[in-house]
């Protein structure tokens, strides 16, 4: 054991891959054992490892200039070009650009932005954030308050009253849904239940509602049609902004360039990181509307500084690899690939419905999961996550990266480069996975 303390990980289980390198969609162990990363990291590997471009515009960065802050005034032509890359692709109407290191600290700014137009705009009382269930936003104090993960929750001593963090239901229908009712009749219940909540605390004290178009760390949870015009209608009654959480979602994840063109949602806030740089340099967007950023500018002038910026906003290094990113997206038309490789990862996904462990199936373009059950008939779960990890350990072993979420469901992200080939061989090591923990589940008597 080294002196680390380990990110999201059970400490007596840490250190158990010691990960050597990578190429394309493949990462190597030190013993040289090659495994397919079906997580794509943690969701944010894009175009995969070793891409040569993106490593030559790193370099030359570097070299040009290998660090310029952006406080007071200072400015440099690479996080220039980026914010305007990124103003001119998201669908919000003249979006304003801050720049930061994660998809945490990105919502955190953006919780502090809120705040502060409450103050700015004389309505002092309309800060709180409607949050969903089984929704993850981070783990800063501000965005671990934002998400609904238990694990996340526990013993940290979170101020979800004091952050006016409300919380309402998921649009997990698998789970979520009244015996008997469609899906259509779930997506009216929870509108009416979200409408509740805003008349309950008060419309003037809510800010916004934040949500991801696919819930991704939550257990991939695709809404059902008609969810988010259903919610939008609700926000739009009283005036409360969208706040889209894209930061698994965004470039190209679900098939289109935003996870709001998929979903048909209408944001006012956006936040993005992961495959904004392929997770080549750590770099993140916290993106408001235009009238927006001017109720704030117009304040932070009076009061003479803006006084919110991380040391590392607007890194040159991360901005030159997302720009690099971005133009890649664009110029190979990734997002288009990932839509029709997305089509057929769906498609090998939805073979294991049938699978004696397998209770939903979900998924949109180029990610997905599977609930694993100890009943298919009554939906009974097993109890705690040992069936989960002990299934993608069983991937592990066949050379196939998944990642286990809560409520025993095993996720799949894979970079966004890869061919029909590479989903078979998903395909082939995921079947074998589920069957060697059916054995197993089998033999300790768990269904």
């Amino acid at each position: 054991m080294t002196a680390m303390i380990y990110p999201t990980t059970n400490p007596s289980l840490s250190e158990q891959m010691l990960v050597a390198r990578a190429e394309g969609p493949y990462i190597f162990d030190k013993q040289g054992k090659r495994y397919l990363e079906g997580m794509a990291g943690l969701w944010c590997t894009a175009l995969g490892y070793g891409n040569k471009e993106i490593i030559e515009v790193a370099e030359r960065q570097m070299r040009e200039l290998s660090f310029s802050h952006m406080f007071g005034g200072k400015t440099h032509a690479s996080a220039m070009e980026l914010a305007d890359k990124l103003s001119a692709m998201v669908p919000m109407s003249d979006g304003r650009v801050f720049l930061g290191n994660s998809g945490s600290d990105a919502n955190d700014t953006l919780l502090k932005l809120i705040r502060y137009h409450a103050e700015a705009s004389g309505q002092p009382e309309r800060f709180k954030v409607i949050a969903r269930e089984q929704g993850y936003h981070g783990v800063t104090l501000a965005s671990a308050a934002l998400t609904a993960i238990p694990t996340n929750h526990a013993h940290f001593q979170l101020p979800f009253e004091a952050l006016g963090v409300l919380r309402t239901g998921s649009a997990h229908y698998y789970r979520g849904a009244i015996e008997g009712e469609t899906e259509a009749d779930f997506v009216a219940r929870r509108a009416d239940e979200l409408e509740s909540l805003i008349l309950a605390e008060g419309p003037d004290t809510i800010a916004a509602m934040i949500a991801e178009p696919v819930s991704g760390a939550g257990g991939v949870i695709v809404p059902p049609s008609g969810y988010f015009e259903a919610i939008q209608a609700v926000l739009d009654r009283y005036g409360i902004w969208l706040w889209d959480d894209e930061v698994i979602c965004g470039f190209g994840r679900l098939g289109e360039d935003f996870g709001a063109n998929k979903m048909a949602m209408r944001p006012q806030l956006m936040t993005l990181a992961k495959a904004l740089s392929s997770a080549y340099v750590p770099v993140s967007a916290a993106i408001v509307q235009g009238d927006i950023a001017d109720c704030i500018n117009a304040s932070a002038t009076e009061v003479g500084v803006f006084g919110h910026g991380y040391t590392y906003s607007g890194h040159p290094l991360g901005c030159a690899v997302a720009s690099k990113v971005i133009d890649i997206y664009v110029r190979d038309r990734i997002f288009d690939h990932a839509k029709e490789v997305g089509g057929y990862l769906q498609s090998r996904l939805t073979e294991f419905a049938d699978h004696p462990l397998v209770g939903e199936v979900s998924g949109v373009g180029m990610i997905g999961a599977l609930e694993l059950v100890a009943d298919k008939e009554s939906k009974k779960p097993f109890e705690g996550m040992k069936v989960g990890q002990f299934c993608a350990k069983a991937a592990e072993e066949n050379g196939l990266v998944i990642r286990p979420l809560g409520g025993n469901r095993v996720a799949l992200c894979p970079p966004l480069i890869i061919g029909p080939e590479h989903v078979d061989e998903i395909g082939e090591k995921l079947g074998a996975a589920l069957n060697t923990t059916l054995d197993w589940v089998t033999a300790q008597g768990l269904r």
